[in-house]
């Protein structure tokens, strides 16, 4: 097994992953618990197995938010629902959607969970705060929810990893997205509204890139695609480290392959790539 196959099961479980963020039934479900908009739903549904979390402990495990973003959902969030209330609601939902988009989903959870399990036993925690979160939380009976948690904890385990992967590079927040904006050609200002930073704030980050010699005038050079593609590297060579002498886990990803395009399909969840964009 090599690093490859850390990227292609990434692949195939991110879309799963990624139903929680942008499905209505898990919009719906976030809403009927009680939080307000989309963005306090993603803040609370995504960082409440840290139970009540503060927004200092948001910030840091999110990576690449703006800290006013966040705290403009974290913690009035626990005042409208409780984490709990909030697990509930994102696993159930989460596996509406998965058996509407992906009609076979049931027979894959029964052939793939086995090894996800195994996976997500064996990966390693230190360092990896929202993987530990999930890993750590009670099993589900409903085997769509069971897989739908396996996958979220074995994609915050790498997007864990990713985060490592930027900060031993020198890079903070912002810097990741710009470079990764430049090195994609993906349009700046969409990572400033989805992430929360001002034009100042992303002038500022791309002025310290070229000071780095990661950017020019005009965009990244040689040397900040080099640096993107040893961060990539790193993060596929971390995240193996949950897939290493895994019984089946080759198996598993041809039968969770069906139901990843079935939901890509859809168009309802973006692009894994997009998503990746330093911290997921």
């Amino acid at each position: 097994m090599n690093e490859s196959f850390a990227r292609d099961i990434w692949r195939v479980l991110e879309p799963l992953h990624a139903v929680t963020y942008f499905a209505p039934e898990c919009l719906g479900a976030f809403k009927a618990a009680g939080l307000r908009g989309f963005w306090m739903g993603y803040f609370a549904g995504r960082s409440a197995p840290f139970g009540a979390a503060g927004p200092n402990l948001v910030e840091a495990a999110f990576f690449n938010f703006h800290p006013r973003m966040v705290r403009r959902a974290i913690p009035d969030a626990w005042g409208f629902a409780t984490p709990e209330a909030v697990l509930a609601a994102r696993s159930r939902a989460a596996a509406e959607a998965l058996r509407g988009m992906a009609p076979g989903i049931d027979a894959a959870a029964e052939q793939a969970l086995p090894s996800l399990r195994a996976a997500v036993a064996a990966a390693p925690a230190v360092g990896r705060p929202l993987f530990a979160a999930n890993r750590d939380l009670p099993a589900l009976e409903d085997p769509v929810e069971s897989l739908w948690q396996a996958v979220t904890a074995l994609r915050e385990h790498r997007g864990d990893g990713h985060i490592g992967c930027l900060l031993a590079a020198g890079l903070d927040g912002g810097e990741a997205l710009a470079l990764f904006a430049a090195d994609t050609g993906t349009p700046p200002e969409l990572w400033r509204e989805l992430r929360g930073w001002s034009e100042d704030e992303w002038a500022a980050a791309e002025s310290r890139l070229a000071e780095r010699g990661l950017l020019d005038g005009s965009g990244i050079t040689e040397a900040g695609r080099a640096l993107r593609s040893h961060i990539e590297s790193r993060t596929d060579a971390l995240a193996l480290t949950a897939y290493t002498d895994v019984p089946d886990i080759e198996a598993t990803l041809a039968a969770l392959t069906p139901a990843a395009r079935a939901v890509a399909g859809t168009g309802v969840v973006r692009s894994p790539d997009l998503l990746h964009t330093g911290a997921p």
